[in-house]
């Protein structure tokens, strides 16, 4: 359980609050029901007031229940979000992993099948799989640091990778670009503006910018408009799907913006010819879900950056580098900026869980290709 950005002494004393309001709950339960008076069978729409009011209550208590156990047991993770001096804060609950409950509820009760293009990550498919509380697979390639727990019982399954239509190796190249500083928190660098300019321009615009966060995604926008000779539409100026539609319907326009455009832009043709990734999209360092699972593992001896932070990083970037090809005459390019994917220690697990790509870390070579695809579908 992890709380966060609460004051300490407000703190303290949830645990007082929350049974003060698990107690007025079921009062106010009771006075409800009271006030509706006795069930009649001649007054239809009185019982189904009743019923309703008691679901509401009902969900409500239990909830505070749950909450109230989660200070005894660490199945649940409490946090507390907003600004106390702005607005009222939302107090929020989660579980802390639903392995176990996958497992026993759905797994070995019944043949599943889950199909995805983005299952295997680090080339294996056990990596999503202890998550979902299976057991490794008798094929296991062992990712030093990476164990979750201790080897647990659990269904048999099988893993199979069927292929892809695609040719990655000729159709995609993978740009890291290398020699850019790591990215920092003080919003992006000068050297990733120059960098994305330099790409767009070789490109010829039909590049998709995928950032990790709103504030990156509007910096570039900002600081790109008036450098650059193509539009671009950024997240937020309007709805997602209509935007969406305007940049796969003209070729040299961009599309820069954040989380659900990783994951839901289905455009063929060449006004997608270049996806670019500001940086890894490992989880916020204060998003109290993922710190309390990444703490979780840490206290089962395995290595929590990995098991936690890491996945969810190579899930996103599977996604996202497979907007590039969505028909089998595509072709481009997928830029990630941020140099850690080529130097860091897990950056080999990271690359190993994109599709196969042609791999070069030299700006010059990327460019080059961007312009001669470029070239190719300017009449």
């Amino acid at each position: 359980m992890i709380l966060e950005d609460m004051p300490a002494g407000r703190l303290d004393a949830l645990p007082r609050a929350l049974a003060g309001a698990l107690a007025a709950t079921r009062d106010a339960a009771h006075n409800c029901v009271s006030a509706m008076g006795p069930e009649r069978k001649e007054d239809p729409d009185g019982a189904t007031a009743r019923k309703l009011a008691l679901a509401l209550l009902e969900e409500v208590h239990d909830c505070a229940v749950r909450v109230l156990e989660a200070f005894d047991e660490e199945r649940d993770v409490v946090w507390v979000s907003g600004d106390f001096n702005q607005k009222t804060p939302t107090l929020r609950v989660a579980p802390l992993g639903v392995g176990g409950l996958l497992r026993e509820r759905l797994f070995a009760k019944r043949t599943t099948v889950l199909t995805s293009a983005t299952l295997t990550l680090g080339g294996a498919f056990d990596t999503m799989a202890r998550q979902w509380g299976l057991p490794p697979s008798e094929k296991v390639r062992k990712i030093e640091g990476a164990a979750t727990e201790k080897d647990i019982d659990g269904p048999k399954w099988t893993g199979l990778d069927v292929g892809s239509p695609f040719q990655h190796g000729s159709s995609g190249i993978l740009y890291v670009a290398r020699h850019l500083p790591q990215p920092g928190r003080d919003g992006l660098p000068p050297e990733y503006l120059d960098e994305i300019e330099g790409l767009v321009n070789a490109a010829g615009g039909r590049a998709l910018g995928l950032f990790s966060s709103t504030r990156a995604a509007k910096a570039a926008t900002d600081a790109l408009r008036d450098k650059l000779d193509y539009p671009i539409l950024c997240q937020g100026d309007d709805s997602t799907g209509l935007l969406v539609k305007k940049f796969s319907e003209d070729e040299r326009t961009c599309l820069f913006g954040t989380l659900s455009l990783w994951q839901g832009v289905d455009v063929p043709g060449p006004s997608l010819q270049l996806v670019i990734m500001d940086r890894i999209p490992f989880p916020r360092p204060d998003d109290p879900l993922a710190s309390a699972r990444q703490k979780a593992v840490n206290s089962r001896g395995g290595n929590g950056f990995l098991t936690v932070a890491a996945t969810h990083a190579a899930l996103l970037l599977a996604q996202g580098a497979g907007r590039l090809l969505r028909s089998m005459s595509d072709k481009g390019v997928v830029a990630v900026l941020d140099p850690r994917l080529a130097t860091a220690r897990y950056g080999g697990f990271l690359r190993a869980s994109l599709p196969p790509f042609w791999t070069t870390y030299d700006p010059e070579v990327v460019r080059a290709a961007l312009k001669r695809l470029d070239a190719a579908q300017t009449p």
